[in-house]
This record gives C-alpha cells, structure tokens and sequence, in this order.
C-alpha cells in the first residue's frame, strides 16, 4: 500500500511553514517523499525540524554531506549526451538525499541508543545556495501508461514499495527515462544496487554518529508510527538513490549536450 503524503501544493499554513524552512536550511527547492510522509503524522514534523535543525544550520550537516558523497564508490559509466535540465534536477535530488540519509540515519539511531561508530566532526561548510525549482513532480496515475510502466519498472528493481520521486521526475524527459536502464545499467542493476546499499549504509551511518551529538531530540517522538517509514527510508530507499543519483551526476556532467 502506498505511503500517504502531504504535498507542497496542499500543505496548509503551519506545514506549508516547516516545509519552507526545511528548503531554506539545506538549500533544497523540493521537500522530500520522506518528509511529505511524515507530515501527515501528527506532531511528526515540527519535532523532527526541531531535532535535526541545529545541525542543518550550523555548516555542519553540509560538511557530512559533502564527505560522505566523496566516499561512495561508483562504477565506471560511459558518458551520457547530457541536458542542462536533467542534471540539475539529479543534483537536486542528491542534496536533498544525501541531507536526508545522514539526518534521519542519525536521528533512528539515537531514538535506538546504537552504539555509535567512531567518526571524527564533519567539517563546517558555510550555506550552499538554493538549486534552481525542479518543474512540478507528476503524479503516477496521470502519467501516459507507456511512461507510468517505466517508472514503476525502475522503482520494481529496488523491491521496497516505494516509487521513488526522482524516477517520477524524471517523466518529464520520456526519452531520458525510457534509455536509463540502458544508459545507467551499472547503475540499476538490483545486485548492484543491493551492493550499492550496504556500502552507502556503512559510510552513511559514521557520518550520522558524527553529527549525532548535535540533535536536539528533547521530547519524546510523538508518533511511532514514524518509525518504519524512517528505518525504511534509511536503511534501503534513500540510501539506493544516493549512489544512483551521484552515478547520475557522472554520467551527465561528462557527457556532450545533445545534438
């Protein structure tokens, strides 16, 4: 059954508020599936803002990105005839995945007291700027069929449920979308992308017990229904879009533009 979601274009005031700080705090032009879920959890989202803000808005989060996207190894990919477009909007959606992997990684394991790994500070990296808006994210079932088997034949090869949003976006370019298995197969692989994981995880999981210390977790979750999603975003959906995503970034960036 698919995870509900709040929207941005239905969010009402208060939601709609923590929606933009969380924007403006990682410089993101789009909240992400795993907080448009939580926000339908009652009191979810402003303890979740509260908890992971201190990181957020310090430059440390940022330096634990930027590490952690360093340390993911990718498998070598032939250059892509590349769009302006579409990389920009792949560089969207690794900010906001890899922002997401580290904190909600951090967050689950405080809330489980997990012994943390010894991982030294991230270093503190001043405010990115804010990436251009992304055209708006489509929705599944008013896809052309042909476009909508696509995307959930992507989303089939992760095995977790979800569709995730990049995948949505990216209908926007049909042809892209309809040559991405080709293209990126190295890539989207399911062994490769369970390889992919378990790596991602591990290195995930030290940068989260290293800005761990600067949550501010000061009440109790207020809903646990927010638990499974949150262990399954970060333990497989979110941490099989990083190496995807930063394959992406790859394949595009060396790529000539299109004929």
């Amino acid at each position: 059954m698919p995870l509900a979601e709040l929207r941005e274009a239905d969010a009402p005031p208060a939601i709609a508020a923590l929606y933009d700080r969380l924007r403006t705090a990682s410089g993101v032009p789009l909240v992400n599936f795993i907080h448009r879920h939580l926000a339908t959890l009652d009191g979810v989202l402003p303890w979740l803002w509260h908890a992971i803000r201190p990181p957020l808005e310090d430059g440390s989060l940022a330096g634990a990105r930027s590490r952690l996207a360093a340390a993911i190894p990718l498998p070598p990919l032939d250059p892509a005839p590349s769009d302006p477009a579409i990389l920009a909007l792949v560089e969207t959606y690794n900010r906001g995945n890899l922002t997401n992997l580290i904190l909600l990684t951090a967050l689950r394991r405080a809330l489980a007291n997990d012994p943390p790994h010894p991982a030294p500070p991230p270093p503190r990296l001043a405010p990115e700027p804010m990436l251009p808006a992304p055209p708006p994210l489509p929705r599944l079932d008013a896809l052309p069929p042909e476009t909508a088997a696509q995307v959930t034949a992507l989303a089939a090869r992760h095995g977790a449920g979800v569709v995730p949003s990049l995948y949505l976006h990216l209908a926007h370019w049909p042809d892209f979308l309809a040559t991405l298995p080709a293209r990126a197969g190295a890539l989207l692989d399911p062994a490769a992308i369970a390889a992919a994981r378990a790596t991602t995880l591990r290195l995930a999981e030290a940068e989260a017990d290293a800005i761990r210390p600067l949550l501010a977790i000061e009440e109790p979750l207020p809903d646990p229904h927010a638990l499974p999603p949150i262990e399954t975003f970060t333990r497989q959906v979110i941490p099989d879009m990083v190496p995807i995503g930063l394959g992406l970034r790859r394949l595009l960036a060396s790529g000539a533009p299109p004929g």
